[in-house]
């Protein structure tokens, strides 16, 4: 990227002419040859001249969303996308490229190219039914929040490379960028404040003191500092000095000064105004805002209350099977009081340091890696790698996975959040590791990298597919004998009560106006939390709403269909092959995704049974 391009879309952001909209509307306005008849391309190559367009302006709409997804070419930009001027462009491209889309004969597509032609369609229809609601006015909570993401960047350990003087010159454009991305969206709240669309109390609470920790960090230890504390060695003095010069001057005169104003901003004049409610039903038109999230969080036409009783129906088996374990385990009581029981025991908290908590985890990937061959008839050959959170995020953060860099140049890598290691339990870590690392998003992400695809489905995906997949690869503890451990089984059944409890709790605060200190009482007394967990599950919930429910749902689903498919194709069935066909596509709706394993279904039931793998 260079920086006309980056000025270009930076000045787009605040009132000069469009960007991103000329390419699609060139389309329309090149004239032909006058000497000529120009043949138009075959609906296949229209195809990919759209998604490949549309998915070039959307990454730099939204170039974070594209540098954490392994596309590093937009590193150098800020998304602007909550600026309303630049919401009303990026709305305009979406509806430009669904009108392309529909002149597209779908019948004409290939097989492969009807499946990007559906689910281009579902992800415009999905957006564009965001754009009569003002999300904008909320641009950021404390899991969520531009500031602190590109403070982590500086780090150089996710998934911003810092090993070339181009690459540090990126990041510090990006930093350079913050007080205008900070001013655009102190306006959006305060306009949120003037229409009643504000954050619950109690996320601000949680959000202020991380921005504090960034505004009042003396320079030399500033996060945005990072880059300039860790030189790669084989950069000359020269450059160590003009980048260590210029990292100063942007940091001490832009950056630390808009991170002063946006915390003054968000104590003196955001908290007071602060909503009372916790869900988004207390907001102007929250209900109908609320199924739209619903919608787009599961790919299901599944309401609110039907969702909320299929939580319960889990978690009433979930208590059940629990209930078999629990005495494996010397816990006699009820249920829900097992993980805290468990949480006493000082044999199921092990660990002293860090390095031990990363070191069980090393152990336990090496226990997994020779076992998937029996699971997948396909591996990934993108790498794997762990590593601790950065101490910033550790206190709002949650163990996690980042994807590999589109060229392989950086790994996938699983974080861990390890507060205080003497804390740290063991009881959870196969199942946390089974989804974020392998064969859980680690595995899902790398092989959907690995697709020729257009890099809008390549380096997209929705949540009920992907959270979805992670979930039910947490289930393959079963199949790899890891489960054979009561712990490793108890921290299993505990996460899966946390996501079936999702689905109760999120609907309750945003379909039922549950308060936050209902919905963590019962998070508590029904799932088994602690009181420190059932808070910042709750805060989570309140600000990101639907996305937990993408997790059982799609987790269900796939389930579902696996049964579906063992009962029609009975010794022809193999786990394998099955799961190499629910990740053949990347990620797709679950309507989508049925259909295709539909036909799957049917075709491997006209193999012959001694058919090999494929």
């Amino acid at each position: 990227m260079t920086p006309t391009i980056r000025a270009l879309v930076l000045s787009a952001a605040f009132g000069a002419a469009p960007l991103v909209l000329a390419p699609l509307a060139a389309l329309a306005r090149a004239p032909a040859p006058a000497a000529a008849v120009v043949q138009a391309p075959a609906p296949g190559q229209q195809l990919a001249d759209l998604a490949e367009r549309y998915y070039d302006a959307q990454a730099r709409f939204e170039p974070l969303n594209a540098t954490f997804s392994g596309d590093n070419r937009f590193d150098d930009l800020l998304p602007m996308s909550h600026v309303p001027a630049v919401r009303a462009r990026q709305f305009a491209l979406l509806h430009g490229v669904r009108r392309e889309l529909a002149a597209i004969d779908r019948t004409r597509l290939s097989a492969p190219d009807q499946t990007t032609y559906d689910v281009l369609g579902y992800e415009l229809d999905t957006a564009l039914k965001f754009e009569p609601l003002k999300d904008y006015l909320m641009p950021m909570t404390q899991m969520d929040c531009v500031p602190v993401m590109l403070a982590n960047l500086g780090s150089g350990q996710g998934p911003q490379p810092m090993a070339t003087p181009a690459q540090y010159e990126a990041y510090l454009k990006r930093v350079a960028a913050l007080p205008q991305w900070i001013d655009a969206a102190i306006a959006d709240m305060r306009s949120g404040i003037k229409q009643q669309v504000t954050l619950p109390r109690a996320l601000v609470v949680q959000l202020l003191p991380q921005v504090k920790a960034l505004a009042g960090a003396p320079l030399e230890s500033s996060n945005f500092m990072g880059p300039v504390r860790h030189f790669p060695a084989g950069f000359s003095a020269a450059d160590k000095a003009r980048l260590g010069a210029a990292y100063r001057s942007t940091v001490r005169v832009h950056a630390l000064p808009a991170m002063h104003r946006l915390a003054r901003f968000l104590e003196t004049e955001y908290l007071p105004a602060a909503r009372a409610s916790a869900g988004w039903g207390g907001l102007p038109d929250g209900a109908n805002w609320y199924r739209v999230w619903v919608a787009a969080q599961t790919t299901s036409q599944l309401t609110p209350n039907e969702i909320h009783r299929v939580g319960l129906a889990e978690m009433d088996r979930i208590q059940r099977e629990m209930g078999k374990l629990a005495p494996k385990l010397g816990y006699l009581g009820a249920p829900a009081g097992l993980a805290r029981w468990m949480a006493q025991q000082s044999k199921y908290r092990p660990f002293k340091t860090e390095e031990e908590v990363l070191q069980a985890y090393r152990d336990l990937n090496a226990k997994i890696v020779p076992l998937l061959p029996q699971l997948f008839a396909t591996l990934p050959r993108q790498p794997l790698e762990i590593r601790a959170e950065p101490a910033l995020s550790r206190d709002s953060a949650s163990d996690h996975y980042t994807a590999a860099s589109a060229d392989g140049a950086r790994p996938g890598v699983f974080w861990a959040v390890i507060a205080d290691p003497a804390a740290y339990g063991s009881t959870r870590m196969t199942s946390t590791f089974l989804h974020e690392g392998q064969p859980g998003h680690h595995f899902q992400l790398s092989k959907q990298a690995e697709l020729s695809v257009p890099k809008f489905r390549k380096f997209g995906g929705n949540n009920a597919y992907v959270e979805g997949w992670a979930l039910y690869a947490e289930s393959l503890g079963k199949e790899m004998g890891l489960y054979d451990d009561p712990n490793a089984y108890a921290g299993n059944l505990m996460l899966d009560m946390r996501r079936a409890a999702r689905l109760v709790v999120d609907t309750g605060l945003h379909a039922q106006g549950w308060t936050r200190e209902q919905t963590i009482r019962f998070l508590v007394e029904q799932a088994g939390d602690s009181e420190d967990e059932a808070r910042n599950a709750t805060e989570r919930y309140m600000a990101w709403p639907g996305q937990a429910l993408g997790y059982k749902v799609g987790a269900l689903k796939i389930a579902e269909l696996r049964q579906r498919a063992q009962s029609a194709l009975g010794d022809k069935f193999s786990l394998a092959r099955f799961h190499d066909a629910v990740l053949a596509d990347g990620a797709l709706p679950l309507a989508l995704l049925e259909t295709r394993i539909n036909g799957w279904i049917a075709a491997q039931g006209r193999l012959p049974a001694s058919a090999p793998p494929h």
